[in-house]
Protein backbone atom coordinates (compact mmCIF):
# COMPACT_ATOMS: atom_id res chain seq x y z
CA UNK A 1 0.00 0.00 0.00
CA UNK A 2 1.26 3.48 -0.88
CA UNK A 3 1.38 5.60 2.30
CA UNK A 4 -1.12 8.44 2.18
CA UNK A 5 -0.88 12.07 3.19
CA UNK A 6 -4.37 13.25 4.11
CA UNK A 7 -4.97 16.95 3.45
CA UNK A 8 -8.69 16.87 4.32
CA UNK A 9 -8.85 15.64 7.92
CA UNK A 10 -10.81 17.36 10.65
CA UNK A 11 -10.36 17.60 14.39
CA UNK A 12 -12.81 18.46 17.12
CA UNK A 13 -11.21 18.90 20.53
CA UNK A 14 -13.80 18.77 23.29
CA UNK A 15 -13.76 22.53 23.87
CA UNK A 16 -14.62 23.09 20.19
CA UNK A 17 -17.48 20.59 20.29
CA UNK A 18 -18.72 22.35 23.43
CA UNK A 19 -18.57 25.70 21.62
CA UNK A 20 -20.67 24.24 18.81
CA UNK A 21 -23.28 23.03 21.27
CA UNK A 22 -23.36 26.37 23.08
CA UNK A 23 -23.88 28.15 19.74
CA UNK A 24 -26.87 25.95 18.90
CA UNK A 25 -24.86 23.88 16.42
CA UNK A 26 -25.66 20.43 17.82
CA UNK A 27 -26.43 19.23 14.28
CA UNK A 28 -23.96 21.26 12.20
CA UNK A 29 -25.02 21.73 8.57
CA UNK A 30 -27.94 19.36 9.06
CA UNK A 31 -25.73 16.43 10.06
CA UNK A 32 -27.22 13.99 12.60
CA UNK A 33 -24.80 15.01 15.35
CA UNK A 34 -21.39 16.47 16.12
CA UNK A 35 -18.92 13.69 15.29
CA UNK A 36 -16.79 12.22 18.03
CA UNK A 37 -13.05 12.85 17.78
CA UNK A 38 -10.02 12.11 19.89
CA UNK A 39 -6.26 12.24 19.46
CA UNK A 40 -5.98 8.48 19.92
CA UNK A 41 -8.92 7.81 17.63
CA UNK A 42 -7.38 9.91 14.87
CA UNK A 43 -4.08 8.06 15.07
CA UNK A 44 -5.89 4.72 15.05
CA UNK A 45 -7.92 5.70 12.00
CA UNK A 46 -4.75 6.79 10.23
CA UNK A 47 -2.99 3.53 11.00
CA UNK A 48 -5.96 1.56 9.71
CA UNK A 49 -6.09 3.44 6.41
CA UNK A 50 -2.36 3.60 5.82
CA UNK A 51 -2.24 7.37 6.35
CA UNK A 52 1.28 8.46 7.21
CA UNK A 53 0.27 12.02 8.09
CA UNK A 54 -2.89 14.11 8.33
CA UNK A 55 -3.25 17.86 8.06
CA UNK A 56 -5.91 18.78 10.59
CA UNK A 57 -8.48 21.53 10.20
CA UNK A 58 -11.75 22.71 11.71
CA UNK A 59 -14.69 21.94 9.44
CA UNK A 60 -17.88 23.91 8.85
CA UNK A 61 -19.23 26.04 10.49
CA UNK A 62 -15.76 27.23 11.47
CA UNK A 63 -15.23 29.32 14.61
CA UNK A 64 -17.44 32.38 14.07
CA UNK A 65 -21.01 32.00 15.31
CA UNK A 66 -21.92 35.69 15.46
CA UNK A 67 -19.74 37.23 18.17
CA UNK A 68 -16.35 38.62 17.08
CA UNK A 69 -14.73 38.34 20.51
CA UNK A 70 -15.86 34.77 21.10
CA UNK A 71 -14.77 33.83 17.57
CA UNK A 72 -11.29 35.28 18.11
CA UNK A 73 -10.88 33.43 21.41
CA UNK A 74 -12.02 30.16 19.83
CA UNK A 75 -9.71 30.62 16.82
CA UNK A 76 -6.70 31.24 19.05
CA UNK A 77 -7.49 28.29 21.32
CA UNK A 78 -8.12 25.97 18.38
CA UNK A 79 -4.85 26.96 16.72
CA UNK A 80 -2.90 26.50 19.93
CA UNK A 81 -4.37 23.02 20.33
CA UNK A 82 -3.50 22.12 16.73
CA UNK A 83 0.06 23.32 17.32
CA UNK A 84 0.24 21.15 20.45
CA UNK A 85 -0.89 18.10 18.48
CA UNK A 86 1.78 18.78 15.89
CA UNK A 87 4.47 19.12 18.53
CA UNK A 88 3.33 15.89 20.17
CA UNK A 89 3.23 13.98 16.86
CA UNK A 90 5.44 15.88 14.39
CA UNK A 91 5.58 12.99 11.93
CA UNK A 92 1.81 12.41 11.98
CA UNK A 93 0.01 15.77 12.18
CA UNK A 94 0.15 19.04 10.32
CA UNK A 95 -2.59 21.67 10.57
CA UNK A 96 -4.47 24.48 8.87
CA UNK A 97 -5.16 27.46 11.11
CA UNK A 98 -8.65 28.83 11.72
CA UNK A 99 -9.35 32.56 11.59
CA UNK A 100 -12.34 34.58 12.72
CA UNK A 101 -13.60 35.82 9.38
CA UNK A 102 -15.62 37.89 8.51
CA UNK A 103 -13.68 40.14 10.92
CA UNK A 104 -10.87 40.70 8.42
CA UNK A 105 -8.52 42.76 10.57
CA UNK A 106 -8.56 40.24 13.41
CA UNK A 107 -8.36 37.31 10.96
CA UNK A 108 -5.19 38.75 9.42
CA UNK A 109 -3.54 38.93 12.86
CA UNK A 110 -4.62 35.36 13.66
CA UNK A 111 -3.31 34.06 10.35
CA UNK A 112 0.05 35.79 10.76
CA UNK A 113 0.48 34.47 14.28
CA UNK A 114 -0.40 30.92 13.22
CA UNK A 115 1.94 30.93 10.23
CA UNK A 116 4.81 32.95 11.69
CA UNK A 117 4.86 31.76 15.30
CA UNK A 118 2.86 28.54 15.71
CA UNK A 119 4.08 26.66 12.64
CA UNK A 120 0.77 26.21 10.78
CA UNK A 121 0.96 24.51 7.38
CA UNK A 122 -1.69 26.83 5.97
CA UNK A 123 -5.08 28.39 6.62
CA UNK A 124 -8.59 26.96 6.37
CA UNK A 125 -11.36 29.24 5.11
CA UNK A 126 -15.06 28.53 4.80
CA UNK A 127 -16.67 29.03 1.40
CA UNK A 128 -18.55 32.02 2.77
CA UNK A 129 -18.80 34.08 5.95
CA UNK A 130 -21.83 36.30 6.52
CA UNK A 131 -22.50 36.64 2.80
CA UNK A 132 -18.83 37.21 1.97
CA UNK A 133 -17.70 34.76 -0.72
CA UNK A 134 -14.02 34.36 -1.49
CA UNK A 135 -13.94 36.92 -4.30
CA UNK A 136 -15.18 39.68 -2.01
CA UNK A 137 -13.07 42.87 -2.14
CA UNK A 138 -13.12 43.11 1.66
CA UNK A 139 -10.76 40.13 1.77
CA UNK A 140 -7.93 41.92 -0.03
CA UNK A 141 -5.86 42.61 3.15
CA UNK A 142 -6.30 38.94 4.13
CA UNK A 143 -5.08 37.69 0.77
CA UNK A 144 -2.19 40.13 0.77
CA UNK A 145 -0.92 38.85 4.12
CA UNK A 146 -1.25 35.24 2.97
CA UNK A 147 0.31 35.95 -0.42
CA UNK A 148 3.30 37.56 1.29
CA UNK A 149 3.83 34.24 3.07
CA UNK A 150 3.11 32.02 0.03
CA UNK A 151 0.47 30.39 2.21
CA UNK A 152 -1.66 27.35 1.48
CA UNK A 153 -5.40 28.07 1.68
CA UNK A 154 -7.63 25.06 2.25
CA UNK A 155 -11.19 25.94 1.25
CA UNK A 156 -14.04 24.13 2.98
CA UNK A 157 -17.73 24.48 2.10
CA UNK A 158 -20.27 25.67 4.62
CA UNK A 159 -24.03 26.08 4.64
CA UNK A 160 -25.48 29.02 2.70
CA UNK A 161 -27.01 31.68 4.93
CA UNK A 162 -29.64 33.86 3.29
CA UNK A 163 -33.37 34.43 3.26
CA UNK A 164 -34.88 31.33 1.69
CA UNK A 165 -31.57 29.43 1.61
CA UNK A 166 -32.94 26.66 3.79
CA UNK A 167 -35.19 25.60 0.93
CA UNK A 168 -32.13 24.98 -1.25
CA UNK A 169 -31.27 21.87 0.75
CA UNK A 170 -34.58 20.19 -0.18
CA UNK A 171 -34.67 18.79 3.32
CA UNK A 172 -31.36 16.94 3.05
CA UNK A 173 -28.15 17.62 5.00
CA UNK A 174 -26.19 20.44 3.36
CA UNK A 175 -23.10 18.28 2.67
CA UNK A 176 -25.09 16.07 0.30
CA UNK A 177 -25.78 18.72 -2.36
CA UNK A 178 -25.39 22.29 -1.24
CA UNK A 179 -21.77 21.94 -0.12
CA UNK A 180 -20.86 21.08 -3.69
CA UNK A 181 -22.66 24.12 -5.09
CA UNK A 182 -21.16 26.40 -2.43
CA UNK A 183 -17.66 25.23 -3.34
CA UNK A 184 -18.33 25.73 -7.05
CA UNK A 185 -19.82 29.16 -6.39
CA UNK A 186 -17.05 30.49 -4.17
CA UNK A 187 -14.11 29.22 -6.24
CA UNK A 188 -15.69 30.60 -9.42
CA UNK A 189 -16.14 33.93 -7.64
CA UNK A 190 -12.56 33.83 -6.39
CA UNK A 191 -11.17 33.22 -9.88
CA UNK A 192 -13.42 35.55 -11.87
CA UNK A 193 -12.77 38.39 -9.42
CA UNK A 194 -9.05 38.04 -10.13
CA UNK A 195 -7.82 36.82 -6.74
CA UNK A 196 -5.62 34.07 -8.20
CA UNK A 197 -4.06 36.56 -10.63
CA UNK A 198 -3.46 39.34 -8.11
CA UNK A 199 -2.02 36.97 -5.50
CA UNK A 200 -0.01 34.39 -7.47
CA UNK A 201 1.82 33.04 -4.40
CA UNK A 202 -1.38 31.66 -2.87
CA UNK A 203 -1.71 27.88 -3.10
CA UNK A 204 -5.40 27.04 -2.95
CA UNK A 205 -6.77 23.57 -2.21
CA UNK A 206 -10.32 22.92 -3.45
CA UNK A 207 -12.17 20.10 -1.66
CA UNK A 208 -14.26 17.19 -2.91
CA UNK A 209 -12.57 16.78 -6.30
CA UNK A 210 -13.50 20.33 -7.26
CA UNK A 211 -17.25 19.86 -6.76
CA UNK A 212 -18.95 20.89 -10.04
CA UNK A 213 -16.13 23.12 -11.31
CA UNK A 214 -14.79 20.63 -13.83
CA UNK A 215 -18.13 20.13 -15.54
CA UNK A 216 -19.10 23.81 -15.53
CA UNK A 217 -15.79 25.42 -16.52
CA UNK A 218 -16.50 25.34 -20.25
CA UNK A 219 -19.97 26.81 -19.70
CA UNK A 220 -18.53 29.68 -17.64
CA UNK A 221 -15.78 30.43 -20.16
CA UNK A 222 -18.29 30.31 -23.03
CA UNK A 223 -20.67 32.78 -21.43
CA UNK A 224 -18.28 35.27 -19.82
CA UNK A 225 -17.56 37.21 -23.07
CA UNK A 226 -21.24 38.19 -23.26
CA UNK A 227 -21.02 39.80 -19.82
CA UNK A 228 -17.61 41.36 -20.45
CA UNK A 229 -18.90 43.05 -23.59
CA UNK A 230 -21.02 45.27 -21.33
CA UNK A 231 -18.07 46.45 -19.23
CA UNK A 232 -14.38 47.22 -19.42
CA UNK A 233 -13.62 44.37 -17.03
CA UNK A 234 -12.12 41.21 -18.47
CA UNK A 235 -12.36 38.14 -16.26
CA UNK A 236 -9.71 35.43 -16.07
CA UNK A 237 -10.20 32.23 -18.02
CA UNK A 238 -11.59 29.65 -15.63
CA UNK A 239 -9.89 26.70 -17.32
CA UNK A 240 -6.49 28.37 -17.14
CA UNK A 241 -6.83 29.27 -13.47
CA UNK A 242 -8.09 25.82 -12.47
CA UNK A 243 -4.73 24.46 -13.62
CA UNK A 244 -3.11 26.50 -10.83
CA UNK A 245 -5.28 25.11 -8.05
CA UNK A 246 -4.95 21.98 -5.94
CA UNK A 247 -7.80 19.50 -5.46
CA UNK A 248 -8.42 16.88 -2.80
CA UNK A 249 -10.31 13.63 -3.42
CA UNK A 250 -12.43 13.57 -0.26
CA UNK A 251 -16.00 12.38 -0.68
CA UNK A 252 -17.08 10.19 -3.57
CA UNK A 253 -14.82 11.07 -6.51
CA UNK A 254 -15.14 7.80 -8.40
CA UNK A 255 -15.79 7.33 -11.18
CA UNK A 256 -17.48 10.48 -12.50
CA UNK A 257 -15.78 13.33 -10.63
CA UNK A 258 -12.24 12.04 -10.90
CA UNK A 259 -12.58 11.46 -14.63
CA UNK A 260 -13.88 14.98 -15.11
CA UNK A 261 -11.29 16.50 -12.76
CA UNK A 262 -8.41 14.90 -14.66
CA UNK A 263 -9.55 16.79 -17.76
CA UNK A 264 -9.17 20.23 -16.18
CA UNK A 265 -6.69 19.91 -13.29
CA UNK A 266 -2.93 19.58 -13.20
CA UNK A 267 -2.45 15.92 -12.12
CA UNK A 268 0.53 17.04 -10.05
CA UNK A 269 -1.89 19.05 -7.88
CA UNK A 270 -4.38 16.33 -6.96
CA UNK A 271 -4.25 15.18 -3.33
CA UNK A 272 -5.74 12.51 -1.10
CA UNK A 273 -8.34 13.46 1.52
CA UNK A 274 -10.44 11.36 3.89
CA UNK A 275 -12.86 13.91 5.44
CA UNK A 276 -12.82 11.90 8.68
CA UNK A 277 -14.63 12.04 11.11
CA UNK A 278 -17.45 13.77 9.20
CA UNK A 279 -17.22 10.83 6.80
CA UNK A 280 -17.66 7.57 8.67
CA UNK A 281 -14.61 5.34 8.93
CA UNK A 282 -16.20 2.54 6.89
CA UNK A 283 -16.90 4.95 4.03
CA UNK A 284 -13.37 6.38 4.26
CA UNK A 285 -12.04 2.84 3.92
CA UNK A 286 -14.30 2.12 0.93
CA UNK A 287 -13.19 5.27 -0.91
CA UNK A 288 -9.52 4.61 -0.13
CA UNK A 289 -9.80 1.04 -1.42
CA UNK A 290 -11.53 2.22 -4.59
CA UNK A 291 -8.82 4.80 -5.21
CA UNK A 292 -6.14 2.13 -4.71
CA UNK A 293 -7.77 -0.01 -7.40
CA UNK A 294 -9.01 2.64 -9.81
CA UNK A 295 -7.64 2.45 -13.37
CA UNK A 296 -8.04 6.24 -13.48
CA UNK A 297 -5.02 6.43 -11.16
CA UNK A 298 -2.45 4.34 -12.94
CA UNK A 299 1.30 4.10 -12.49
CA UNK A 300 3.05 7.06 -10.93
CA UNK A 301 -0.19 9.10 -10.83
CA UNK A 302 -1.52 7.00 -7.94
CA UNK A 303 1.67 7.42 -5.91
CA UNK A 304 1.71 11.15 -6.58
CA UNK A 305 -1.93 11.59 -5.58
CA UNK A 306 -1.56 9.55 -2.42
CA UNK A 307 1.75 10.95 -1.28
CA UNK A 308 4.08 12.71 -3.71
CA UNK A 309 2.03 15.79 -4.60
CA UNK A 310 1.31 16.61 -0.96
CA UNK A 311 4.96 16.01 -0.13
CA UNK A 312 5.98 18.79 -2.49
CA UNK A 313 3.31 21.12 -1.10
CA UNK A 314 4.20 20.42 2.54
CA UNK A 315 7.97 19.76 2.68
CA UNK A 316 8.18 20.42 6.42
CA UNK A 317 5.77 17.59 7.12
CA UNK A 318 7.61 15.22 4.80
CA UNK A 319 10.89 16.07 6.50
CA UNK A 320 9.41 14.85 9.79
CA UNK A 321 8.18 11.68 8.07
CA UNK A 322 11.73 10.91 6.95
CA UNK A 323 13.35 11.68 10.29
Amino acid sequence: MIPRIDVHAHFLPEFYSAALREAGQKKPDGMPAIPEWSEEGALGMMDGLGIAASILSVSSPGVHFGDDTVAHELAVRTNEEAARLQRAHPSRFGWFASTSLPNVQTAVAEACQALDELGADGIVVESKQEGMYLGDARLEPYYQALNDRAAVIFVHPTSPKCQGCQSLTLGYPEPMLEFMFETTRTITNMILSGVTLRYPNLRVIVPHAGAALSVLASRVDLQMPFFEAKSAHKSPNLHSELKKLYFDLAGAPLPELLGSLLQVADPNRILYGSDWPYTALALCRTVADELDKSPQLSGSLRENVMHGNAGKLFPKLVAHLRS
